[in-house]
């Protein structure tokens, strides 16, 4: 009897521990429900009725008519398209490291400051996360002024002649770089901070104890415990970039001579122009598998590690 209880004891137990699994992944995915229909609805169905009329060649007024790859020949034989994406890549390589670097070294200071200087510091840097893009592209217009402009003024105290900034197109992008780093600047700062606060303090102790100087203990420690956070940054940070599209159409409308047309700007015009609209559609998807090839490059170029703790 005692043998046939116990037998009875363990069937119960591995029965019920078989139900458990199965009773949290029905949990799970009650929960993850909602989220997952709306991620259906909004994403995954849009991309891929995209993906569907791309192929079609349409407008809203006239029958769709199949016109299998033609649109997407269109869009890559296109040299403007190419140069949108170009200058896309250039306006993206010139604000993500800029961004990256300028929100390390912001976080490292802000550490290093007392509780009540860091969180003024905290409020100050993320200010510009909160103002609308369109108020920072007047803003950043009004300073570029070619005449009467701040920037010029402050450059005609040193006897520097007015430069149109937004007017050349060597200088057109490189301005528009600049609200582009400052709009984005407290998000970066503040998951660099909390990466940084992250690494335990007795790596630096034991490192002190070791005689490392600063620049060994950032190069040893903080960077290599970091590569997970700059990652995340340098993904995050190029996909935005990529998609700018608010600074170029009110402070330059993607001139001068098309030096400031970046991707998004140019595929707002083509869906605004062209009677037939599968070729922005098309040009969308493309710009889309450029930002996928970039940033699995990215991976590539700087993969993730797991931390391991001490």
């Amino acid at each position: 009897m005692a043998v046939t209880s116990l037998r009875a004891t363990q069937v119960r137990a591995h029965a019920g521990a078989g139900l458990r699994p199965r009773r949290d992944n029905r949990a799970a995915l009650i929960m993850l429900a909602p989220l997952l229909v709306l991620l259906g609805v909004f994403v995954i169905w849009p991309l891929l009725h995209a993906v569907y009329i791309s192929f079609f060649t349409w407008s809203f007024y006239d029958p769709a008519v199949f016109v299998g790859f033609q649109n997407y020949l269109n869009v890559l034989t296109d040299a403007e398209f190419a140069g949108a994406v170009t200058r896309g890549l250039i306006f993206s390589a010139i604000v993500v490291p800029v961004q990256v670097t300028v929100a390390f070294v912001f976080a490292n200071l802000v550490k290093t400051v007392s509780s009540r200087m860091a969180t003024v510091m905290k409020v100050t840097i993320y200010v510009p996360a909160v103002i609308s893009e369109v108020i920072a592209a007047i803003v950043f217009t009004l300073i570029y002024t070619h005449r009467g402009g701040l920037l010029n003024w402050f450059l005609d105290l040193f006897g520097i002649e007015a430069i149109p900034w937004l007017g050349d197109t060597f200088t057109a992008l490189p301005a528009i770089a600049v609200p582009a780093i400052w709009i984005g600047m407290g998000v970066a700062s503040l998951i660099m901070l909390a990466g940084l606060l992250d690494i335990p303090e007795t790596y630096y102790e034991c490192a002190s104890l070791d005689g490392a100087g600063p620049w060994t203990k950032m190069f040893r420690i903080t960077l290599p415990l970091m590569k997970n956070v700059i990652l995340f940054l340098l993904i995050t940070g190029f996909a935005a970039s990529l998609q700018f599209l608010i600074l170029p159409l009110l402070m330059t409308g993607g001139g001068p001579v098309n030096a400031t047309n970046l991707p998004n700007l140019f595929i707002l015009q083509h869906f605004n122009t062209d009677l037939y609209v599968g070729y922005s559609i098309a040009a969308a998807l493309l710009l889309f598998g450029v930002l996928g090839a970039v940033s699995a490059l990215i991976f590539r170029l700087v993969r993730s590690e797991k931390a391991m703790d001490a």
